[in-house]
Parts: structure tokens; C-alpha cells; sequence
């Protein structure tokens, strides 16, 4: 996506670049504060052929109208962590769901202290284990 801003909080114009026809699209964003942006990111990419849409955007302020929007939007689903806490219609919310970012943290923590490669992080065999637990739980 393609977004131009001709002053904060206005989106003057947004574009589709790349064929999303018949594809599942993935979006990814560091904020997301009312959701109108990625709400209409979303329904651009549909209206552009993708089959599915899901977002995964690190800090989900969703504040204001952002709940409602999302439900109602054509994205199959949204993720985010809990580095700010959600609210209880965030955490009920049918297409959201929270990723805890305590056990990574903990990783990190630990590997630092045992003198071991941070980088590890980034690899599934290190964090599966650390949220395998999380999961079969929910």
C-alpha cells in the first residue's frame, strides 16, 4: 500500500501496489490508534481482488470507533501484543486477538544473562516453546 498524507490525521490519497488478485494479504504497521486507515488499507486490497486480509500491527492503541471498525471490516483478522493493556471490548472483540509480549521479553532477559545470541529470537525454534503453552491453553 501506497499512503499520502497531505496533513496529519487526513489520508489524502492510498494506492494498491503489486497484483493482490486472488491472494491472502498481509499488513503489517507499528500503530493503530481509530483503525480508519487500516480499515480502508484493507478494504482497497479486497476491492482489488485479495481473497483475505490480516493485519498484525505491534501497538494496538484502538481507541474511539476502532473496535466497531475492525468487526465490521473485511479483514479476517487483527493481531496484536499487549505492550498497551486492551480494553474489555478489545479483548472480546471476534477478529482480534493478543499476543502477550512477556515471554519474548523473558527470552531475551534470559539469553543475555546466560551470554547467548538475542538473534535467536528471531527464529521459531527458540519461541515456539516459549508461547507453545499460551496457545494450548486459549
Amino acid at each position: 500500500m501506497d499512503k499520502r498524507r497531505e496533513k496529519a490525521g487526513e489520508i489524502a490519497d492510498m494506492t494498491v501496489i503489486g497484483d493482490v488478485e486472488g491472494k491472502t494479504c498481509i499488513i503489517v504497521d507499528d500503530i493503530c490508534d481509530t483503525a480508519g486507515t487500516l480499515v480502508k488499507a484493507a478494504q482497497l486490497l479486497v476491492d482489488h481482488g485479495a481473497t483475505e486480509v490480516h493485519a498484525y500491527i505491534t501497538h494496538g492503541v484502538l481507541s474511539g470507533p476502532a473496535v466497531d471498525r475492525i468487526e465490521k471490516s473485511v479483514m479476517k483478522s487483527l493481531v496484536i501484543t499487549d505492550s498497551i493493556e486492551p480494553c474489555e471490548r478489545v479483548k472480546t472483540a471476534r477478529n482480534i486477538r493478543i499476543v502477550p509480549t512477556a515471554p519474548l521479553f523473558a527470552q531475551a532477559i534470559m539469553s543475555i544473562w546466560n551470554g547467548t545470541s538475542v538473534s535467536s529470537l528471531f527464529e521459531l525454534d527458540t519461541l515456539q516453546p516459549v508461547y507453545e503453552g499460551l496457545y494450548s491453553a486459549m
